[in-house]
């Protein structure tokens, strides 16, 4: 069977197939009787697919196939692989509204959210076309008659865990390296959106990747551990909460596998008082509200520098754009009722706790009556916040953003240093030497200056520090690369030389 394009064009209420295991270029129905769960769309609150909960006879299936394919695929030169992505580019750009529509229902994101995570993942695409010129390894002759040489080889089959906020995006990060390298991947999606990356695989067989190179196996918490354990996974790549990827980096790493875990993230902006007001306000309000702050590099605290009388008034201007913001249009819903209570519950003990609610968000609905049913949180601003407690040192993962009241920049970076977490920082200023100091002294693998989602753009990669990232190196760029493949040292004599010994 081929998938239904799918049919929205607006908001409107879509049902969509249920969805499948992606297996040997086929779709296939879960092994055994196993359990479903609905897919919902978190606009409406209702669903719109259901995914089964496959398990480790589903892995063992994907793996096989990948098995069978992969010495085929591995043969390949490398610019053949690359040529797939080009197709692959080409797919996702004559489909981008399709796809653009399918991401917003899922996840729940606005259309131009939606939008700007598909071009965010054909970007990734387009940087993996580019690794033919990049990966071409390297030779020296070291000494006499004698050359040293290297070439990057495929693992062979790969697997990786993928999250709800961007179900396109994020396998981007991974499958062009993964595949421009020579591998066979498993991708297993999240259980709350698997849609989306139903579709990528589609797209993918239509650019020519051969069966098996691909496969998609739909579930939970069984199927994650399977890819963990399989004998036959050689490297597992995995984004998601920081609870969860300590707990799948120590899994994989036991059974003998290569390992990058991309966790959760507690970012701080730093607001100083000469920082451009036209810069800062609209930078800051984008930070924490974009995705309804379900992204792991959202802005969460603001440590506001200063003397009070110089600081509020750009604070005053943060909260009064903040509580602008209109919900459906602008912002979108949280991801499930389950998330909504929970940020809820945090901004409710903040409060308890001695935060002001500068911009509360609880109850507030979309404009459309219809779609009060989804699960909706207003941006919300906390004042005077405990940098110690749950709102100053805990991720809340939604529209919320703490306000902490420092002295001086030092305190500030203190503050931000203590952070166990180190994903992103930023600081908002006009001042040359506050920006080196900060960016010198940030706890944080991803920094910005004036900007209030610091991702790097490829070629650059992707990836945080201390307890956001399990592993060594980033997801993206060339680290990516050289996480999905193996470096082959060769040395070649040919000439004999007569003062040769066994080191030349």
């Amino acid at each position: 069977m081929t998938l239904p394009r799918f049919a929205a064009t607006s908001y409107d209420f879509t049902e969509y197939v249920p969805a499948r295991n992606w297996i040997g270029g086929a779709w296939r129905e879960a092994l055994g009787t196993p359990a479903s769960q609905p897919v919902p769309n978190p606009r409406w609150g209702r669903a719109m697919s259901s995914v089964p909960l496959s398990g480790a006879a589903d892995v063992d299936a994907a793996v096989a196939a990948a098995q069978a394919a992969f010495p085929a695929w591995r043969d390949l030169p490398i610019r053949d692989r690359a040529q797939v992505l080009y197709r692959t580019r080409e797919l996702l750009l004559r489909d981008l509204s399709e796809l653009s529509w399918l991401v917003s229902h899922e996840n729940g994101k606005i259309y131009s959210e939606a939008e700007a995570e598909v071009l965010k993942a054909i970007e990734c695409l387009e940087y993996g076309c580019s690794l033919p010129n990049l990966a071409t390894g390297s030779e020296l002759e070291v000494s006499r008659g004698v050359t040293c040489g290297l070439t990057y080889e495929p693992l062979g089959v790969v697997a990786g865990v993928v999250p709800f906020n961007f179900p396109l995006m994020v396998p981007m990060w991974m499958l062009p390296q993964a595949l421009v390298g020579g591998n066979a991947f498993i991708l297993k999606p999240s259980e709350r959106v698997p849609l989306s990356s139903m579709r990528l695989a589609e797209l993918f067989a239509e650019a020519g990747l051969p069966p098996g190179i691909l496969s998609l196996v739909q579930g939970g918490k069984e199927v994650v551990e399977g890819l963990c354990d399989h004998p036959g996974i050689a490297a597992l790549g995995f984004v998601g909460s920081t609870r969860v990827a300590r707990s799948v980096y120590a899994r994989a790493c036991a059974s003998g596998k290569r390992a990058l875990c991309l966790g959760g993230a507690k970012n701080h902006l730093i607001l100083v008082p000469d920082a451009d007001p036209e810069v800062a306000v609209e930078n800051i309000v984008a930070s924490f509200t974009g995705c309804a702050g379900q992204r792991c590099m959202a802005a969460s605290v603001l440590l506001a520098v200063g003397d009070p009388a110089e600081i509020d008034p750009l604070l005053g201007r943060i909260s009064a754009r903040a509580a602008e913001i209109r919900l459906g249009s602008e912002m979108g819903p949280v991801a499930t009722a389950a998330a909504a209570e929970r940020i809820t519950t945090a901004i409710a003990k903040a409060a308890a706790n001695g935060a002001r609610v500068l911009v509360d968000g609880r109850g507030r609905r979309p404009d459309q009556a219809e779609q009060a049913s989804g699960w909706w949180v207003g941006p919300t601003i906390l004042d005077g916040v405990d940098p110690s407690s749950e709102a100053g040192c805990e991720e809340i993962f939604g529209p919320v953003l703490s306000i902490v009241r420092v002295p001086t920049l030092e305190a500030a970076l203190r503050i931000e240093g203590d952070n166990p977490y180190g994903n992103a920082a930023t600081v908002y200023t006009t001042s040359g030497d506050v920006a080196r100091r900060v960016m010198a002294t940030a706890e944080a693998g991803m920094c910005g200056v004036n900007v209030g989602v610091p991702v790097p753009r490829e070629p650059f990669g992707f990836g945080g520090w201390n307890d956001s990232c399990f592993g060594h190196g980033n997801i993206t760029g060339w680290d990516g690369y050289r996480f999905w493949t193996r470096q082959r040292k060769i040395t070649t004599k040919w000439a004999v030389q007569r003062d040769s010994n066994w080191m030349s």
